[in-house]
């Protein structure tokens, strides 16, 4: 479908591309990867221009024929509704429309109803609607004119413009930026079920590891294809790179073995052939390069010496909104406490942003309590902050702001290396970093002031897989409270402990983990016009229950327990399936990185390694449901 051959490409003095090369089928779901600025979005500029202006001879070809989709820019604002907007998207489909309006000739009026036929035409609006609820719009929103959604909004009807025209080869350069958690899970199941192929540019390794057949690496100036997700390739980059690096050591220690005889024998005449012999040998051999990893700089926040007694804050029968007529929340009853780790989840809209914003106080409560110790110090990260920051500044000179205990230039200087900064951006004007650098610098701010509580509202839209991997490390060293708002399921899957469930105007404790609301969310109606009312308003506590007959209670928990025996032993069953998958993984990993391994024992090992993450998977899964549904027998009791 797609074939890239000896690509060179540079951006001025820096070469992107050097001799880069890879060729993807028909139907393979394809994650580009690689470190902020390796070039991932260049190559998807020039997959762009090779479409739209083939040449002879170019090193990116299509097959014949075939169509390309992307996400150009967001719906712009005019009258027209979300739905139409979409609709139009589809271009055959809406020219065949448009002109069957107005064809007279009957053999051209055949011809259009048979290929809008062929195309589906008819169901369009049926998938165009799917695809926009899909995404969080309701109902009522597809008739609506696009100048009364945000820009966010808008970017979101591009996206689903995109995915209703089906091109043959659709690229999508970090879609979940404009979504929420429950748009990137649906995202997710429509990709894996898209019948073309996906360029995808993701930093979201949940989404990567879900979605994708195939992972193109972006590393060195070249392109590498594996098979499987993210995690599977850094599998296989891990092996190849123990692989060079046992290689590399033989090879130094036969060069140095040439090099003796050489060093002994050159001046001796009867050895002299045989010098020369090792020195040409020497000379042919071509040195194996181990690639230098990276090193992503760690985040780090402290908290403070003096901790505080629970709770941290609490929000007592709060509401919460931006004026009388802008009610968002109403009644809520939460707290936090040293240690906790919450992620708050629901879809954009309902009032996420607005209750941290109450919490971090930077939004006044409506009524109700906000009661928080005086010394409490909250540190509050939000994409809207990256516009605080002042435009002509140099890093230098927001961290020297942020210090003013000390003037000495070379400790300022220390605090912005240890933030991320190296010596040749310290003097680096704000306007001209990168986004994930102005995250680096915001995040480094906060934690100077040494924060009891962490409040993160959609910290990783700039930061590649790395820096994510590392907010992870930094956020489960924290001795303080956090809490995360996040489309980045591996973010809060690594990080958060309990979740907060904002929805229909409350906030809310919610009794489940992370893949607990993923399938809530998948097989809910996304039509909020449907949504159960809200929740009625916490009641005061009830008196305390009455002295309870503590031998009869373990008689019925005796009972309850031999009666969901059969539950526990399909339990244990399947965990010692898990066991033996996981032994087994462990075994071919074990193999993996065996020197000398060819390329055929390769991919049959890591053919037998999928089998058995599979294996382990299902017997995970059996065991989590299985043990869930025997402790529910026992609770009953």
């Amino acid at each position: 479908m797609l074939t890239i051959t000896d690509l060179d490409f540079a951006f001025g003095t820096r070469t992107l591309f050097e001799g880069a090369s890879a060729q993807l089928s028909k139907g393979w779901k394809v994650g580009l990867v690689g470190r902020n600025g390796t070039g991932k979005s260049t190559l998807l500029g020039l997959i762009k221009e090779a479409h739209q202006n083939p040449t002879k001879d170019q090193p990116i070809r299509f097959n014949e024929g075939a169509t390309l989709g992307w996400v150009a820019q967001e719906v712009q604002p005019s009258d027209e509704t979300i739905l139409d907007v979409v609709l139009k998207a589809d271009a055959e489909r809406h020219a065949l429309m448009t002109e069957s309006e107005t064809a007279t000739d009957p053999d051209r009026i055949a011809h259009i109803h048979e290929r809008l036929l062929d195309i589906d035409a008819w169901s369009g609006e049926a998938r165009a609607s799917e695809v926009l609820m899909g995404l969080g719009f309701t109902p009522q929103d597809l008739y609506r004119p696009t100048k009364e959604f945000s820009g966010g909004w808008r970017m979101r009807a591009a996206i689903a413009g995109v995915l209703f025209a089906q091109p043959d080869v659709l690229l999508l350069d970090e879609p979940t930026n404009y979504l929420d958690l429950e748009g990137a899970a649906w995202l997710e199941g429509y990709l894996r079920a898209y019948p073309n192929t996906v360029i995808l540019v993701s930093h979201d390794r949940e989404m990567l590891n879900a979605c994708v057949t195939h992972t193109l690496a972006l590393e060195q100036k070249k392109l590498e294809l594996t098979t499987g997700g993210y995690d599977d390739y850094l599998k296989l980059r891990a092996i190849r790179h123990a692989q060079l690096e046992a290689m590399k050591k033989k090879q130094d220690a036969e060069r140095a073995h040439l090099q003796s005889f050489v060093d002994r024998f050159r001046a001796k005449a009867s050895k002299a052939t045989q010098a020369q012999s090792r020195i040409k040998m020497i000379e042919r051999m071509k040195d194996i390069a181990v690639p230098i990893s990276e090193r992503t700089v760690p985040f780090k926040f402290e908290a403070p010496d003096a901790q505080l007694a629970p709770p941290l804050l609490e929000l007592r029968d709060a509401d919460l909104g931006y004026g009388e007529n802008a009610r968002i929340l109403t009644d809520v009853n939460l707290r936090v406490d040293p240690d906790d780790r919450i992620a708050i989840v629901g879809t954009n809209g309902q009032g996420k942003t607005t209750l941290v914003k109450s919490i971090a106080q930077r939004l006044d409560l409506m009524s109700g309590e906000r009661k928080a110790p005086g010394s409490v110090k909250i540190g509050y990260f939000s994409q809207d902050q990256m516009d605080e920051l002042i435009p002509g500044d140099t890093v230098f000179d927001h961290i020297r702001r942020a210090m003013p205990k000390d003037t000495l230039p070379a400790k300022v200087r220390a605090k912005c290396a240890q933030i991320g900064f190296p010596v040749e951006k310290v003097e680096t004007k704000v306007q001209k970093l990168s986004g994930g650098e102005k995250v680096r610098l915001l995040m480094g701010l906060m934690a100077m002031e040494d924060p009891h509580i962490l409040i993160l509202d959609e910290p990783t839209s700039h930061l590649d897989i790395d820096s994510r991997e590392a907010l992870i490390y930094a956020l489960n060293d924290y001795r303080g409270a956090v809490l995360l708002i996040t489309h980045d399921v591996y973010l809060a899957e690594g990080t958060a402990d309990q979740l907060w469930l904002v929805k229909d105007g409350r906030a809310k404790e919610y009794d489940g983990d992370l893949n607990d609301y993923k399938k809530l969310v998948m097989s809910a109606d996304r039509d909020t016009s449907k949504a159960p009312p809200p929740a009625k308003p916490v009641e005061a506590e009830p008196k305390p229950a009455q002295k309870v007959d503590k031998a009869a209670e373990r008689q019925r928990a005796a009972e309850a327990r031999k009666a969901a025996a059969p539950l526990k032993k399909k339990a244990d069953a399947a965990e010692k399936r898990l066991e033996a998958a996981q032994n087994k993984i462990a075994e071919i990993d074990e193999a993996l990185v065996q020197p000398g391994l060819s390329s055929e024992d390769m991919q049959n090992l890591m053919k037998a390694r999928a089998e058995q993450v599979a294996v382990a998977e299902t017997a995970e899964m059996e065991w989590l449901e299985v043990s869930e549904a025997y402790e529910a027998a026992v609770a009953e009791s």
